[in-house]
């Protein structure tokens, strides 16, 4: 009789192998030190994008102090139009009349107290 020596091909793919606790253990440690790490980096990220904010925060507010500055000069320089003497006569005499006193048309009032002005000025409204 003749034998027959048959191979048996046995499929193994399927099975999984119980990784070691030494395995485990360095498989959290190992993302642990990742987490760490990329916690890191996105914080220094975040810092820097803050910086970038501030940065463009603070150039923003430097132009509007520049603009703030102008506006303050030519505010000042307006002013300074409306106020001067020779504007205020000007205006005094062609608008509303009014000349340069005569010698003796002008007295010099004495000092009096607040009761005496409030006095004249109350004379001096028209009651209805």
């Amino acid at each position: 009789m003749t034998e027959y020596h048959t191979i048996k091909r046995i499929d193994n793919s399927r099975l999984v192998r119980n990784a070691a606790p030494a395995q485990w253990n360095d498989f959290w440690r190992k993302l642990a030190m990742g987490a760490a790490l990329a916690s890191c980096l996105l914080f220094y990220v975040w810092q820097h994008f803050e910086c970038i904010q501030m940065r463009y925060r603070i150039e923003q507010l430097d132009v509007q102090r520049a603009q703030s500055a102008e506006l303050n000069r030519q505010l000042h320089l307006e002013v300074a139009t409306l106020r001067s003497p020779s504007r205020v006569d000007a205006i005094a005499r062609n608008q509303l009349g009014l000349t340069v006193p005569v010698p003796g048309q002008v007295a010099p009032v004495e000092q009096s107290g607040d009761e005496v002005l409030a006095e004249a000025r109350m004379m001096q409204t028209p009651r209805p």
